[in-house]
């Protein structure tokens, strides 16, 4: 081989800022043109090993920092305000179905948008609290207070850190006795309703985040919702209990709250490389229709691990595609919100 060949040999290996051609640095990438080796031989060896990139290109980086921006709300998008307040029951007595990260992470998404959010955990794992970052040991006042204790909800109500307009209201151990408590009380039911009358008002949203579970607990979330929003798991044992969950919802609407619906059903953990997530997003939208969103949670690592750092995802690690896709399925549920208000009337 002359020198020429092993001079241009070179450069293609390198890439080249210089010449009258440059050549891709990416490693496995195939040159579009078979005759790409026979460059001009006076192209000097001495080139740099990086290609400048021109002034219109995206690196890796910007493209993640864009992203993250656009999730944490810097880039100015505001989510529409409800007209009047909207109280979102997130349930599904099926454990593991994605309530918790659901609740939290649309939370979050709504207040890094210019909503003003309230999260119950009444849930007594207090999951909810720990992904807002929020102490739940048993000496803090807590949902337990406000339901077997009758304290008001602007005495447990907590303001999550770093994310303005969110709110929380949380659960502790405490809250396990609470379904045995509540046996004896009067309008048992409807504790919570009354709880959430006074002060709701100040918050646009309300979320609250159920036991995996269909008992007192969940009949109160039920009972001061007007809205429930379902989270199914793109798998077969997922819809197993949703018969179930909707047969509670309509005696919950037809005995003690004529203005419960379902609004809302997300599906989530979705896994594109097999052929039954498919098959389970295609028959529930078939069924429900306009009521599932659009968009579908994957499975994501850092969806899994953001709770274990006291965060959700989107603060996290706002630019992965869990954020991304929480973030599209908030403003979902916002855009909702204000073109079809809830049905029913405000309490």
């Amino acid at each position: 081989m002359n020198d020429s060949a092993t001079v241009t040999l070179l450069d293609v290996s390198r890439g080249t800022r210089g010449g009258s051609e440059s050549f891709p640095s990416v490693v496995g990438e195939q040159a579009d043109d078979a005759d790409a080796s026979a460059t001009d031989s006076s192209t000097p060896a001495d080139v740099s090993r990086e290609t400048t990139p021109g002034p219109t290109d995206e690196t890796p980086i910007a493209t993640q920092t864009a992203t993250a921006m656009r999730v944490l709300g810097h880039t100015g998008e505001s989510f529409p305000r409800p007209e009047r307040r909207r109280i979102v029951t997130v349930a599904n007595q099926k454990g593991g179905v994605g309530k918790t990260t659901t609740t939290v992470n649309i939370a979050a998404a709504m207040a890094l948008h210019g909503l003003r959010v309230l999260v119950i955990d009444l849930d007594p794992q207090g999951n909810a609290s720990t992904a807002l970052g929020i102490d739940h040991h048993a000496e803090i006042p807590s949902v337990y207070d406000l339901l077997i204790e009758g304290k008001s909800l602007g005495d447990v109500v907590v303001d999550v850190p770093d994310i303005p307009g969110l709110s929380c209201v949380p659960a502790t151990i405490d809250l396990a006795g609470a379904e045995i408590e509540l046996v004896s009380l009067v309008a048992r039911e409807a504790r919570l309703r009354r709880a959430l009358s006074d002060v709701v008002a100040d918050f646009d949203y309300v979320l609250i985040d159920c036991p995996p579970s269909l008992g007192l607990l969940t009949v109160n979330a039920l009972v001061a919702g007007e809205e429930v929003l379902i989270p199914i798991q793109c798998e077969y044992y997922a819809l197993e209990g949703l018969g179930q969950l909707l047969s509670n919802i309509d005696l919950v609407k037809s005995h003690l709250n004529p203005d419960l619906r379902v609004s809302t059903i997300l599906l989530t953990m979705y896994d594109a490389r097999t052929r039954l997530a498919s098959q389970v997003a295609d028959d529930v939208r078939a069924h429900f229709g306009t009521t599932v969103l659009r968009t579908v949670i994957p499975r994501s690592v850092r969806v899994s691990e953001a709770p274990s750092y006291g965060q959700t995802v989107m603060t996290y690690d706002p630019a992965s595609p869990g954020a991304l896709c929480y973030l599209d399925a908030a403003r979902e549920i916002a855009e909702r919100g204000a073109t079809g208000p809830a049905e029913g009337g405000s309490r």
